[in-house]
């Protein structure tokens, strides 16, 4: 079971690959949307969540609240990390997730100390996440809480529910402690969920009474439409809660949606908040690179995954550290080496960059030209830190005399264990 939820989200992903690159392969996948978004989605289409409002300003999150009229409150803190109530924001407030507020002035005090700050968790790393907006929603009172998600799963061909009538805590909590409390249940997605279905995994996830079972079978029905008519590749509810008047509410939500129908789900991409990504990955997405960025200090910039993850591998065997996995892609344009080494410019751990390119069916004397127009672009000529390139392919001989007349200073490797010598030895001695 527990192998199953090792896909769940691409953070998850990333966290326990055994190697980077082949998240990479995948790593505009994901769109992944502040909790207030998912909830007002979800709401379009029949999902009970809970009452309230988002602000950006501490003045708004104080008319928030007062709307409410309730004396009892919770403010959340819109960042794209778990862990944000055990969070301490930049400047020494802690939690980023608030209950049983009392008053709109509490609450108005409590967004002053979040917005425009950074929150720093267990997933944000020591530099944290800006605090844009916070939500400010009523408390639902809860008499027993559950798990409910919805997710495309290889093994099943198609969407799977996964629930339990345990929830409140992470779902591999529930799977390592009693993996009998997981429920899953395949959906065909040809024919969508089948009569009764709903009805039925609401019974075995346990709900106190015939009004919160029916109430639950409605809001599954609900979560499956936003699954398919958002084009999601996750929906995730945790709680769902079952409340003391027999009402279920998806309290708090996760929707990760399929980047492959951003054009038909435009409305829903252009809520993309940039401000939680790392500004290299989104001048990356910008210009359609594959990217991700590590903690080494010789840049690699490359066409092909397998070639990436290859070039990466003889870079650590000759005792160097890449810094990204950098994939251009099939074609290798001007424009696109430029977006690149603009990338890795303004990456000041970079301290090397080697390019690996194999031509292929692409003429490797305009692979040549374009990098030398490239670093012309980008440096005025020669780059700062050295610059190892290796090509490979058809008409490589005229590349070589293009390179070896160029202004433009580089190493140029015979071949990959050449350049990956090269580049290293190069850092080295800078």
């Amino acid at each position: 079971v527990k192998a199953m939820f090792v896909i769940r989200t691409s953070q998850t992903a990333r966290i326990v690959a055994s190697r980077v690159p082949l998240q990479a392969a995948a790593a505009k996948r994901y769109l992944n949307l502040h909790e207030y978004q998912s909830a007002a989605i979800m709401r379009e289409h029949g999902v009970t969540t809970p009452k309230g409002g988002v602000a950006k300003t501490a003045e708004e999150a104080f008319a928030a609240a007062k709307a409410l009229n309730s004396n009892n409150m919770v403010i959340k803190a819109q960042v794209l990390a778990g862990g944000r109530g055990l969070g301490t924001f930049e400047n020494g407030f802690k939690g980023g997730v608030h209950v049983g507020i009392q008053t709109p002035e509490e609450v108005r005090d409590m967004a002053a100390q979040m917005l425009g700050k950074k929150l720093i968790t267990k997933q944000t790393g020591a530099g944290g996440r800006i605090c844009n907006t916070v939500q400010v929603v009523e408390t639902v009172q809860s008499k027993s809480e559950k798990y409910f998600a919805i997710l495309m799963d290889r093994s099943f061909g198609g969407p799977v529910v996964v629930a339990s009538a345990k929830g409140g805590v992470t779902i591999e909590d529930i799977a390592e402690e009693d993996p009998s409390a997981i429920i899953k249940e395949p959906i065909d997605i040809t024919k969508g969920l089948a009569p009764g279905q709903a009805m039925a995994i609401a019974r075995k996830m346990q709900f106190s009474c015939d009004k919160a079972t029916e109430s639950a079978a409605k809001n599954i029905e609900a979560l499956y439409d936003t699954f398919t008519k958002c084009d999601c590749t996750m929906v995730e509810v945790n709680p769902f809660t079952e409340t003391p008047d027999g009402d279920v509410v998806a309290v708090d939500a996760k929707v990760n949606f399929d980047d492959n129908a951003d054009f038909r789900q435009k409305a829903i991409h252009e809520q993309r908040d940039t401000s939680q990504e790392d500004p290299l990955d989104v001048q990356a997405a910008e210009h359609d690179l594959n990217f991700i960025n590590l903690d080494g200090n010789i840049a690699c910039l490359v066409n092909g995954a397998g070639l990436a993850m290859a070039t990466m591998d003889i870079i650590k065997l000759k005792g160097g550290e890449p810094a990204n996995f950098l994939d251009l892609g099939g074609g290798v344009t001007t424009p696109a080496v430029v977006a690149a080494f603009k990338i890795l410019d303004s990456d000041p751990k970079v301290e090397g960059i080697l390019v690996n390119i194999f031509g292929g069916i692409v003429n490797c004397a305009t692979v040549a030209q374009g990098i030398i127009d490239a670093a012309e672009a980008v440096w005025g000529g020669s780059p700062k830190v050295p610059l190892v390139v290796r090509l490979q392919g058809n008409n490589v001989e005229g590349a070589m005399r293009i390179m070896e007349g160029s202004s433009v200073k580089c190493i140029l490797g015979n071949d990959l264990d050449d350049a990956a010598q090269k580049v290293v030895a190069a850092v080295a001695n800078k």
